[in-house]
């Protein structure tokens, strides 16, 4: 008999996760990919440091340090979140 329930993760505040990289992880490879398919020579090594200096980095910062440092550099926009100016917030 098939549940018409949805399912729910066992884990909620578990990161999603490929292997062993996050999708910031992933992003970092992605882009180090482009980057050397682009410039070639010895820019293929970026795909192998790249990720690997990233995620030694971020051992020293909080969760999703790189999403708010797009914030605040004006890259991204947080969803559901007042903006960087506004001097009240009623929650």
């Amino acid at each position: 008999m098939q549940n018409n329930l949805p399912r729910i993760p066992q884990y909620l505040s578990a990161p999603l996760q490929v292997l062993w990289f996050e999708p910031d992880d992933l992003a970092v490879c992605i882009i180090s990919f482009t980057v050397a398919s682009i410039f070639k020579g010895f820019f293929w090594f970026l795909i192998l440091i790249g990720p690997f200096v990233y995620m030694r980095y971020k051992l020293k910062y909080p969760k999703s340090f790189l999403k708010h440092m797009l914030y605040f550099i004006g890259v991204k926009n947080l969803k559901h979140y007042p903006s960087i100016f506004f001097k009240n917030f009623n929650e």
